[in-house]
């Protein structure tokens, strides 16, 4: 019976993202039931693709990539993957319409990260971040909305705007990783040998006007998404504020946290204003 492969994919999907990420993990906890399994197949398809690219050094990421590619374009079109995550994606994918050049944008943005290491101009950033960023936030929109045309237009600047904000605060977050052990410098016209406040509080700045945008559409979203994408708001904006507050020095020599006991905190006051409506 597909019914119980199609069970154990989803339970995949829900093991990836407990497992590739915390607080991911938790906001997705506070979505509603009739939409918090669409956002683990939407978060398992992207962190699989976004592993090999940035993880499987000892492997030719070129091939698994490629392979990855082909098996998830015969998951659309046929409804059905032996890969589980690819699998619960494409129920995702066909259960709300997804359209397929968000997914294509995202692909292709992963696939210039097994070449490019360097984006020198801002029309490249913008690029890079809305395929690998922007994008999956349109998605986890289409999921919040459901078919909801007229609601998905209203917000989509807003989702697209808090995707890139998250996006920008993982670059400043990974700074260390990302230009050490990848090679790779997002940040145009940014000499990251050589990072300085100014230089940061000019990121810090650009990354905020995003969060601000970002807001705005969170308060209009239906019940259901509020309170789960409002914590992962809470989250990074915390994270920000601490990437702030840390000296350029130190956010090029270690990888900044939010401590387990902060983001405890920040859920319980999240929930209050929730709860009072205030969001």
């Amino acid at each position: 019976m597909k019914e119980i492969f199609d069970n154990v994919s989803l339970a995949c999907s829900e093991t990836v993202t407990r497992s590739y990420s915390t607080s991911f993990s938790t906001a997705t906890r506070m979505l509603a039931p009739s939409i918090r399994k669409d956002i683990h197949n939407i978060y398992g398809f992207v962190r699989f693709a976004d592993e090999i690219v940035d993880t499987f050094h000892d492997y030719d990421k070129e091939e698994l990539f490629e392979r990855f590619e082909n098996d998830l374009e015969h998951a659309l079109e046929h409804k059905i993957s032996l890969n589980p995550i690819l699998n619960s994606f494409q129920h995702t994918f066909h259960t709300y319409k997804i359209e397929k050049h968000l997914v294509d944008a995202f692909m292709n943005s992963m696939r210039l990260d097994l070449s490019k290491s360097k984006y020198l101009t801002q029309e490249e950033y913008k690029n890079y971040i809305y395929g690998s960023a922007d994008v999956v936030g349109l998605m986890c929109l289409t999921v919040f909305v459901k078919g909801d045309r007229a609601k998905y237009d209203e917000l989509k600047e807003s989702a697209q705007s808090l995707g890139s904000a998250f996006q920008k605060v993982n670059f400043l977050r990974d700074l260390k990783a990302d230009h050490e052990e990848l090679s790779r410098t997002y940040f145009p016209n940014t000499n990251l040998n050589a990072l300085d406040e100014a230089s940061k509080q000019k990121i810090i700045a650009e990354i905020e006007a995003d969060f601000a945008k970002g807001l705005a559409g969170i308060c209009k979203l239906p019940v259901e998404a509020k309170f789960g994408v409002y914590t992962a708001y809470r989250y990074y904006r915390k994270l920000l504020l601490k990437l702030k507050n840390t000296p350029s020095l130190e956010i090029k020599n270690a990888r900044i946290r939010v401590p387990n006991y902060v983001k405890a905190s920040l859920l319980a006051r999240s929930y209050v204003k929730y709860r009072l409506n205030l969001i």
